[in-house]
């Protein structure tokens, strides 16, 4: 049977993407950022998931103001980085586990959570960047991914509630999958920043900090937090954090946090980076 082994977090800031390409990860500014990825890289080398089940938001590359699904699951055999703007990430295409997304998708429906499937499309920064910042520069990425996009750019978005429940229908259907598989969930975006507005550039360490102790120890409180509270407090894109609660919920109450990072500011926005581990 398949199995979810572990969660991460990360923010997925589009500018540590471009830092990478442009191999300035060693640069002053840069570095401390890419130093909080070091055990990661490490971490994940050893445990080799088969699968990540990633949540991320798109950011207009598949999906426009014409189109916009709360929750989105990409059930194709293969997902190409998109050009947004200046050309595409030179980094591998992503691989999809179709069978298991769809296994997702099914079950996730008749648990009543209405997921929009998704055959093809292209995936922006808000994906590749994670998987750079854990798999480093690669030739091809060395697992499977499965993505899940998650409307958290028009208004209204799904409520953390939401999210953190639809982890657990998500580990529900994980462990109903036939095929012997390690399985992580990604939950990506975030923390605190703002990009426009009076308040752009805003970063609360002090929000982030107690966002980060909650989905750790106590994530039905951070599953409670209202959308305004989101924007108070950690700008108008801190909203991004409810798609952490999905990657909590995937994991069982007791997973443990072996690591955590947290850094700003990366291109005005606060970095943030969690991981845990199921019981074995």
């Amino acid at each position: 049977m398949a199995r979810i082994v572990a969660g991460v977090t990360t923010s997925h800031i589009g500018a540590v993407g471009a830092a990478i390409d442009r191999g300035l990860s060693e640069d002053d500014y840069w570095s401390p950022v890419f130093k909080g990825y070091e055990f990661s890289q490490r971490w994940i080398a050893e445990e080799k998931p088969d699968v990540v089940i990633l949540v991320y938001n798109d950011h207009a590359a598949a999906f426009t103001l014409d189109l916009i699904p709360t929750f989105a699951i990409g059930c194709g055999e293969q997902f190409h980085p998109a050009d947004e703007g200046r050309g595409a990430r030179k980094v591998p295409v992503v691989k999809g586990h179709p069978e298991l997304a769809w296994h997702i998708a099914e079950s996730a429906i008749l648990d009543e959570f209405d997921m929009t499937i998704v055959n093809k499309m292209d995936v922006d920064h808000g994906l590749t960047v994670p998987l750079s910042l854990m798999f480093g520069q690669a030739d091809a990425w060395p697992c499977k991914v499965i993505p899940l996009a998650v409307n958290v750019v028009q208004y209204p978005p799904p409520t953390g509630n939401r999210c953190y429940n639809l982890g657990k229908a998500i580990r529900k259907a994980v462990e109903t999958f036939p095929q012997d598989l390690k399985v992580m969930v990604w939950g990506t975006g975030g923390m605190s920043h703002q990009l426009q507005g009076r308040r752009a550039g805003v970063i609360n360490s002090e929000f982030d900090t107690l966002f980060l102790d909650l989905i750790s120890r106590d994530p039905e409180a951070a599953a409670r937090i209202p959308h305004l509270d989101y924007i108070y407090q950690a700008g108008s894109e801190g909203i991004e954090l409810i798609m952490w609660l999905i990657m909590r919920g995937a994991l069982r109450r007791e997973a443990k946090e072996i690591h955590r990072f947290y850094h700003v500011p990366a291109s005005n926005t606060a970095v943030g980076h969690l991981i845990f581990e199921n019981p074995r």
